[in-house]
């Protein structure tokens, strides 16, 4: 089965064709269908501390079409622009260069960047910066034929005027699908060692192959390498938002449910899984996938490792 490989990804044009002659192909009944396809968000929310000259201390969000979100500009340098709200978010690459999946630290003022840094200039309320400080992660951008931007996904922190001043902090989506994977694993939990971790397109690459009834999802970034294979019972199709219960491999009429991760792995595991959101191209291969899981490594443990993906859905 072929892989779908990120971050560069043509998902959103994908699913548009789907949809333009007859819809995304979906594995349950039809009302499952509908709950199962997955939806672009364009949205924008921030917090501000106290004593920040743009958010004043306040926090919000903001999610079309309620509130408009609109982009303009290339690869090289953008804005979006909430009209209602009166916000607007440039973000610029190091001239010269293109933006892509990543992490740029040392921003300044967007459009009076220096040498190879990069630009940000988040303004509201007719407040703005003569000075940026700042940095911002970039998990997804697209681009059309022409370089105007299609698809954005992306974070900020910015300090106003000086390095040190109180922080505005926010996320802006534009036509992005979700692309993430968290993990929250229980002290005595082998494979996640007690940690919690996200990871998300500016730091990690994600691959799913699969079908129906079969999922294979891995994730690489931030010094980890993921990997979960989650399956429907012998002979079924995954029904979206029913909890299977489950073990490592699908016996005894359970699902499927294996996660391991950085070369640790169970014997056996018991636990369930969830898959909220399926979408499969024409030949019935996975283009979309989310779902929750925990994951009880060996027999009588409790410790569980509890689990969310996110692949465009």
């Amino acid at each position: 089965m072929r892989s779908s490989v990120l971050p560069a990804r043509g998902l959103g044009r994908v699913l548009a064709g789907f949809a333009a002659v007859g819809g995304l192909l979906a594995v349950a009944a039809p009302a499952q269908a509908a709950a199962g396809d997955p939806v672009a968000v364009s949205s924008y929310s921030y917090t501000s501390a106290a004593g920040d000259y743009i958010g004043q201390g306040e926090s919000g969000t903001y999610k079309d079409p309620q509130s408009p979100v609109r982009i303009s500009g290339t690869a090289e340098s953008l804005t979006v622009r909430l009209p209602d709200a009166e916000w607007s978010i440039d973000i610029a690459a190091p001239r010269g260069e293109k933006l892509h999946p990543g992490v740029y630290r040392g921003a300044e003022r967007a459009a009076f960047r220096t040498g190879r840094s990069p630009g940000l200039d988040v303004s509201g309320g007719s407040r703005g910066c003569n000075e940026v400080y700042g940095q911002f992660a970039v998990n997804q951008i697209e681009t059309d034929a022409d370089g105007n931007v299609t698809v954005l996904d992306a974070s900020f922190t910015q300090n106003c005027e000086s390095a040190t001043a109180p922080a505005l902090k926010g996320a802006v989506k534009y036509r992005a699908y979700p692309l993430s994977y968290r993990f929250q694993s229980d002290p005595g939990d082998y494979i996640g060692g007690g940690l919690t971790v996200g990871y998300t397109g500016s730091t990690s690459t994600f691959r799913a192959s699969g079908d129906a009834s079969r999922v294979h999802y891995s994730v690489s970034g931030k010094r980890d390498d993921w990997s979960a294979d989650i399956g429907a019972p012998e002979g079924q199709t995954f029904e979206i938002g029913k909890t299977y219960r489950a073990n490592r491999f699908g016996d005894d009429g359970l699902g499927q449910l294996d996660v391991s991760g950085d070369g640790r792995g169970c014997n056996t595991t018991s636990g369930e899984f969830k898959v909220t959101k399926l979408a499969l191209d024409e030949a019935g291969e996975v283009k979309a996938f989310a779902a929750t899981f925990k994951q009880i490594c060996g027999d009588g443990g409790t410790a569980a490792l509890n689990g969310t993906i996110h692949y465009y859905a």
